[in-house]
């Protein structure tokens, strides 16, 4: 091979080198680097965060991906609601309320994200109560999902409006304990130890004669559970 064979292989060789070297910092850097949606963001995540807020009730305008400032009102609202910073910023703990974004996994077709939820209700609602008990609390929740008259997923029938008092108390800043997550996972694979009931009740602690003329279907611990 002739020298100007050989610098032109050695160029190449290069050339070959530095664009591999930009190729891997142009993945790091999407890798590593979180996605924030705030005030001025566009897109498809936009979008999922402006329908899973109105049907939450919380924002009224449209849905056209873009976040200004009535996305972001809204974004505070939730967030207040919740007990978390209310920055207007939908980072990962907001979405994590929510039920939206990134997941590590799924199970029973939920998330990752919206077992996590599932575990906090549990907790919130039914921290001293026995295990079958918790997991009771998170099959109702799971209940309500399939139900016809309840929204038709966990962040649905968690915020719901009136639904669950726990989250806007100081039980909702608790983080779900390793017993509450894994009641949780139970519920989700199938455990329901109410037997199909939808609502439940603690009888020393509600005087609502609505919910006390329900058809009780089971009594676990402090709690009656009903349809």
């Amino acid at each position: 091979m002739n020298k100007s064979a050989q610098r032109v292989i050695s160029v190449l060789l290069s050339l070959l080198t530095v664009f591999s070297i930009i190729t891997i910092r142009s993945d790091y850097k999407d890798t590593v680097e979180p996605v924030l949606s705030q005030q001025g963001s566009r897109g498809s995540e936009v979008r999922q965060i402006q329908t899973k807020l109105r049907q939450l009730g919380y924002y009224k305008g449209s849905i056209d991906g873009i976040f200004g400032s009535d996305t972001k009102k809204a974004v505070i609202s939730f967030q207040k609601s919740c007990g978390i910073t209310a920055d207007g910023i939908a980072g990962p703990k907001t979405l994590l309320y929510l039920g939206l974004g990134s997941s590590s996994g799924s199970s029973g077709g939920f998330s990752s994200n919206e077992t996590y939820l599932l575990a906090k209700v549990i907790e919130a609602e039914a921290r001293g109560e026995s295990y079958t008990g918790q997991v009771a609390v998170g099959a109702v929740i799971l209940n309500r999902v399939d139900h016809s008259s309840f929204p038709d997923s966990i962040s649905g029938v968690v915020y719901q409006s009136g639904a669950f008092d726990c989250v806007y108390d100081s039980n909702w800043a608790v983080e779900p304990s390793s017993t509450s997550k894994k009641a949780a996972q139970d519920a989700i694979n199938g455990w329901d130890p109410t037997g199909g009931a939808i609502y439940y009740y603690n009888p020393a602690k509600t005087s609502n004669q609505w919910i006390r003329s329900r058809t009780v279907v089971s009594v676990i611990g402090r709690h009656y559970f009903c349809i």
